[in-house]
């Protein structure tokens, strides 16, 4: 781990989730990381076991309710408070909304020395009423009771000073943002050779010369896919030969968004649902597509650089900072059908743009985000307040 071993000799540390499958996909090398560098760390999340096991760290099922339900947040939050106490943590380091909102109240209460929390998109935004209310309150309460927190961007970051949820000082950002950064070798376009993404373009029924565009995250209103599948139309109503993959799980009624569509476009749109090997889509990928209305840094888009594809994404903090506009892609405004059809129809007729982006997203991501870098970074904030706290030495 680049000399980061015995750095957390003997310490104790709980990364907990709303969900292990956050912890698989996002965390499990970061997570792998901290093992490494000799802390016994146990992972929280709501599912029986994870499905890929974390060599030389421990598991535990704890139900954390992804929706507010009170009788079963109450419940949870009792079960975080006793494990705490008993498990005699040295850090817990919380991700996701409802994981973070129990943990703050459950490690203060059982006196959990360093308390970490990191953000990754603030789901008030959007949101109205009462429900608003209630979800920038829970944000403001784990800035307040955690020791510090992160943002896994600098646009992120931003906004949520702006927005009254943490003072500057009490929120930081890693390196050049991004939750865990990412696998290099996994997420390497030599991985895949022409005969393998030709056999994935048969198996898909897309054709050898076609274009392809890819999407990749939940299939649902606030991932822009609405405005997503209309640009798509258009493209397709000018004769370009693309096609359209929608990686992911639909959380929302698909057919209610594929209703408007013509045959002809249908025809050109596949849905393979979640895939854990995105990357072997990204390797047939000429572009990225993520329009969303909000996102905390946008980590698909980095996965999708890593292969050396470019994107197209919305002007919003988070992708702001993922997508370098210009160099390593293109931004569009939210919610802005003419030009996201625009900015896709200008990658696909300029192959060498597309080429030159492609180099340039490979590139930076090498230098600023390989997890290796990602996770050092975050042992050695563990460090700094473990030595603060008195915990070590």
């Amino acid at each position: 781990m680049n000399g980061a071993e015995n750095k957390l000799h003997g310490i104790k540390v709980a990364r907990v989730s709303t969900v292990a499958f956050f912890v698989e996909t996002q965390l499990h090398a970061q997570i792998s990381n901290i093992v490494q560098a000799g802390a016994q760390v146990t992972v929280v999340a709501s599912e029986p076991a994870l499905d890929r096991e974390i060599s030389g760290g421990r598991y535990v099922s704890i139900e954390i309710p992804r929706k507010i339900e009170l009788f079963r947040d109450f419940s949870a939050l009792l079960k975080l408070w006793f494990f705490f106490r008993r498990s005699d943590f040295d850090i817990v380091h919380s991700t996701t909304p409802k994981a973070g909102l129990l943990c703050c109240l459950a490690a203060k209460f059982a006196g959990v020395p360093v308390r970490l929390h990191t953000f990754t998109g603030q789901p008030w935004v959007g949101l109205t009423g009462v429900k608003r209310f209630l979800s920038k309150a829970s944000d403001k309460l784990i800035a307040r009771l955690n020791t510090h927190c992160y943002a896994d961007s600098s646009s992120q970051k931003d906004f949520i000073v702006r927005s009254g949820i943490a003072s500057p000082e009490r929120i930081g950002v890693l390196g050049s943002g991004s939750l865990a950064g990412i696998n290099l070798e996994r997420f390497n376009p030599l991985r895949f050779s022409e005969s393998d993404k030709e056999a994935l373009k048969a198996k898909l029924g897309i054709a050898s010369s076609a274009s392809v565009l890819l999407f990749v995250g939940r299939l649902s209103r606030e991932k822009g896919l609405a405005e997503l599948l209309a640009a798509f139309q258009r493209i397709i109503a000018e004769n370009v030969e693309a096609f359209l993959i929608l990686l992911g799980p639909p959380e929302t009624d698909i057919e209610s968004f594929l209703g408007g569509l013509t045959d002809a476009v249908k025809e050109k749109i596949i849905m393979p649902g979640f895939s854990n090997e995105p990357e072997r889509f990204m390797a047939i990928a000429d572009i990225l597509l993520l329009p969303s209305y909000r996102e905390g840094f946008g980590t698909v888009v980095i996965e999708a650089a890593a292969m050396g594809v470019p994107a197209i994404g919305t002007d919003i903090y988070g992708l702001s900072d993922a997508i370098v506009a210009g160099k390593t892609g293109l931004l569009v405004p939210v919610k802005c059908i003419d030009e996201l059809a625009a900015a896709i129809k200008t990658l696909l007729h300029d192959s060498g743009m597309r080429l030159e982006m492609s180099r340039n997203a490979r590139e930076r991501v090498e230098m600023e985000f390989s997890s290796l870098r990602v996770s050092g970074l975050v042992i050695d904030e563990y460090v700094d307040f473990l030595r603060a706290s008195k915990r070590l030495q």
